[in-house]
């Protein structure tokens, strides 16, 4: 993948929907959708943040942007259907979902896990990308070309001990992926995998390993080419991976 040379206009007219947009991977990958010509969603919970990368995408002159501010932790069936009418109303289609939003939780055993908090990470791990998912199947299905994008972790496809309700919703994912390929690879021009971006210079990263020194990581900026990849239109007939950013 390191090879990898997208065309400069490789999203060209594509509308591009990225949870979790206002820091650390979601910021880079909406930015780099919109420098490859791709019209981004911004969806977050912090409108200040969701606002700072708008500026940055308008002041490159990407694509204009458009901005949804939504906590996913607290939303509702009802929120999900409010914004794909207000896509399909601004844009009429869409032609890809980052799922990329997501909550570390905490580092501990399973016998003292806090249950409320074991809620949260499964409800804005798994449950959103869910929900977000069914919601905009009808305007992915108006694309000729949509592409799913999952974030996974390599602890959500070997289990580590003290990782909690983070690897149990990235199991999950997984699980969601194959699935959802395996019923759109037909009949659809829908595809759907999952990208682990490895150790990457991010804060949920900082908070999982405090003792490690950030300089040693790439940065979200240095692992796009597989978002790229799976994004474009190269990856046609690509469906139901999971696949590593590094």
């Amino acid at each position: 993948m390191m090879d990898y040379k997208p065309a400069p206009d490789l999203l060209k007219n594509r509308i591009v929907l990225v949870t979790g947009a206002g820091d650390g991977i979601g910021r880079a990958s909406a930015r780099t959708f919109a420098q490859y010509g791709a019209t981004v969603i911004l969806l977050g919970r912090t409108t200040r943040k969701l606002e700072a990368v708008y500026d940055e995408i308008e002041q490159a002159g990407y694509p204009q942007p458009a901005i949804y501010p939504m906590n996913l932790e607290g939303a509702s069936p009802k929120d999900y259907t409010d914004l794909v009418a207000t896509l399909n109303n601004e844009f009429g289609q869409l032609d890809g979902i980052l799922h990329n939003a997501g909550l570390l939780g905490a580092l501990a055993p399973i016998e003292h896990y806090d249950i409320n908090l074991w809620y949260n990470v499964i409800q804005v791990n798994i449950n959103a990308p869910f929900l977000l998912t069914r919601a905009c199947l009808g305007l992915l299905r108006k694309s000729s070309d949509a592409s799913i994008i999952f974030t996974s972790s390599s602890v959500g496809r070997k289990g580590r001990a003290y990782w909690g309700a983070y690897a149990v919703s990235k199991f999950a994912t997984e699980g969601l992926m194959q699935i959802l390929a395996d019923e759109l690879v037909e009949n659809t021009a829908i595809r759907v995998n999952s990208i682990n971006p490895g150790a990457t210079r991010t804060g949920m990263r900082a908070a999982a390993f405090p003792a490690e020194d950030p300089n040693t990581l790439k940065t979200p900026e240095e692992i796009m080419l597989t978002y790229l990849y799976l994004m474009g239109a190269d990856s046609r007939g690509i469906t139901g991976q999971a696949l590593n950013a590094q």
